[in-house]
């Protein structure tokens, strides 16, 4: 165990101007905790999805590549296999009985080698039920991409009809995955590409489209089902645009960080009157434990994961994670 006192004292930081019924826990939120904490042999987590079907949260690892659930108490079990050197967005897709993740290698994994850094890149499906992987999903290839790029599968968002659309914050493009394996681009763009952390974050949207955060400069975009592509106006940036998420009432949810951005570590809320062409900040809060990278949606609550990556980056140790809940 690695946990640090610091965590205590980090607790203390005030939030920003969220209204005082914001903190109001509901009735269905009461029996789980505002924070989870744990340790996990596989390390740093970076992506989080809910699992209705186990009343527990899926999460990925950097070190591993397995994909583990956690419960309201912090224990963690291994629910699949690795399907690549790290794990990455995760989205659980209970209607059709199964989950989503996204690996790579970043060259921090445990597996990580020359032959894979920066090269590996994909979508693994697995079986909801039984954990059993089902298609692994090859994003890097010579069909998809011109040769000695750099991918880097990221985050992912699934529509209503289960196609499934994939960041690369590596490369310039954003690529589709129909329900039953079949990979394209749909939509290659300069914009997309990041000069250090390209496109990160990404939500389908259940009017009919995707947003999508590029992490470096905080550019908000606006994505059609065929690729069309248009910045959203935002009063100032996302820098350091990790996880999105959407409420019940289309409010934007965006975990920002500055894990690889000059940014400040929080959660900021936004809505928009005119389908995402425009967004305002609705709400803003300093996010109290470092390294929030995404936040997923719960029966008890949004829970925001903190997975020691800021420990990992400046060469340290950690097996421990924290949710919180906003």
């Amino acid at each position: 165990m690695f946990r640090r006192t610091a965590i205590a004292a980090a607790l203390l930081v005030a939030s920003t101007a969220i209204p005082a019924q914001a903190s109001a826990v509901p009735a269905a939120q009461q029996g789980w905790p505002r924070t989870i904490s744990g340790e996990t042999a596989d390390r740093y987590p970076e992506g989080i999805s809910w699992d209705p079907t186990r009343q527990a949260f899926l999460v990925g690892s950097l070190a591993t590549g397995r994909v583990s659930a956690v419960d309201r108490s912090g224990r963690s079990r291994v629910v699949s296999e690795a399907p690549g050197v790290s794990t990455f967005g995760l989205h659980v897709d209970t209607a059709r009985n199964r989950f989503l993740v996204t690996y790579a290698d970043m060259g921090v994994g445990e597996n990580s080698s020359e032959a894979t850094a920066n090269v590996q890149s994909g979508v693994a499906i697995y079986n909801l039920r039984t954990g059993r992987l089902e298609r692994r999903v090859d994003l890097n290839t010579p069909r998809l991409n011109p040769p000695g790029g750099k991918h880097t599968a990221n985050d992912l968002a699934i529509d209503q009809r289960g196609n499934a659309y994939v960041t690369d914050p590596s490369g310039d493009a954003i690529y589709k995955v129909t329900p039953d394996g079949k990979a394209s681009v749909l939509v290659r763009d300069a914009r997309l590409q990041g000069e250090t952390i390209g496109m990160n974050g990404i939500v389908w949207d259940p009017a009919g489209y995707l947003l999508a955060v590029r992490y470096d400069n905080g550019k908000l975009y606006r994505i059609s089902p065929h690729g069309a592509i248009t910045e959203v106006r935002l009063a100032q940036p996302l820098l350091g645009g990790d996880g999105l998420a959407f409420t019940a009432d289309r409010k934007l949810v965006a975990v920002t960080n500055k894990l690889g951005a000059a940014s400040v570590e929080a959660v900021t809320v936004l809505r928009s009157s005119d389908g995402y062409r425009s967004a305002q900040v609705l709400t803003g809060q300093a996010w109290p434990i470092p390294g929030p990278t995404t936040i997923a949606i719960s029966p008890y609550g949004a829970y925001v994961l903190s997975g020691r990556l800021e420990v990992l980056l400046s060469g340290g140790e950690s097996d421990e994670f924290d949710l919180r809940r906003f």
